[in-house]
């Protein structure tokens, strides 16, 4: 190697390393924020869910409290209900947010209107979409009463209960309704900058529409469906005010039980309200692991 190409290489390293130097100072201020805040809240959080409150006379650290957490029955159950209402939330917003996604990209892509429907739940929080849900598919809602107007008095009275049901079929709902469209606008950007000519050319090799649909339009949009439905599942595995709104007394979902401990008046059970917020907290990392690693699996070597 000549003295000159050492040299270029040499200044093309330094001035990479001073870039990636700059980088890091540029990101060393939101960096501190995000470590004091969240890092300080969770070491300061683990302390009280190890028992640590000197406010109340409790200083030794123990794990009695996780243990207490983790055996009892009620834990299991409450698992059971967060992660059925996450999962099927997610997967039946998913399967309609690729429908949608696809249809809008073929027939609809320039009509604004059915955007702007989209956003509007976008918009709305989840507790006021949760209050639209009572207020629709309550015994007392507005289906009930259209259908006893217009079937006879009998369609009210045997109206099913999909509120504080055994099912969590309304909160199932909430979210269905919540996250399609944040999911079905994820895919649009993808299939929008994709274009026709893959597809096409898999139709010019004769290939079927589900085909086309395997092998070619699913690789594509599976990042930004992996990272949605990720960030779907997390939010409604950790939420609090659906569960809390529409859910049934027992068993309570995970989020609930922990706000319930750690509101309680007894301070004693503070640290048990901690500790299953904590719980949570790792459930969602490990789920979001879990997800991102079966999803980037090639389908090939499934």
């Amino acid at each position: 190697m000549s003295k000159v190409r050492y040299t270029e290489i040499t200044a093309q390293k330094t001035l990479q390393t001073r870039a990636q130097t700059r980088i890091y100072l540029l990101l060393t201020p939101a960096l501190l924020v995000i470590f004091i805040l969240f890092g300080g809240g969770l070491t300061i959080g683990f302390l009280q869910a190890l028992g640590y409150q000197p406010t109340t006379g409790l200083q030794a650290l123990t794990s009695q409290h996780f243990t207490s957490i983790l055996t009892d029955p009620d834990f299991r159950r409450s698992l059971g209900l967060t992660f059925y209402i996450a999962l099927t939330s997610t997967i039946i917003a998913a399967t309609i947010s690729i429908c949608l996604a696809l249809s809008i990209n073929r027939w609809a892509a320039n009509y604004k209107i059915i955007h702007f429907i989209l956003q509007i739940p976008l918009a709305a929080p989840h507790f006021v979409i949760g209050i639209a849900m009572i207020l629709l598919i309550a015994p007392s809602g507005l289906i009930s009463r259209l259908g006893s107007h217009f079937f006879g008095s009998d369609i009210r009275t045997n109206f099913p209960i999909l509120i504080n049901d055994p099912g969590s079929i309304g909160i199932i709902l909430v979210y269905i309704w919540k996250e399609i469209p944040f999911i079905t606008f994820m895919l649009l950007s993808v299939l929008k900058n994709m274009g026709n000519e893959l597809t096409e050319v898999g139709a010019t090799l004769k290939a079927g529409p589900i085909q086309r649909f395997r092998f070619i339009t699913l690789p594509i949009i599976r990042p930004s469906l992996n990272a949605s439905c990720c960030i779907v599942f997390a939010y409604t595995f950790g939420a609090f005010e659906i569960p809390y709104l529409l859910g049934q007394t027992y068993p309570l979902t995970l989020p609930v039980w922990a706000y319930k401990n750690y509101s309680d008046i007894d301070l004693l059970a503070r640290p048990e309200g901690i500790g299953i917020g904590l719980i949570i907290a790792a459930i969602v990392i490990f789920s979001a692991l879990l997800a991102e690693r079966l999803l980037a699996t090639p389908w090939q070597n499934r």
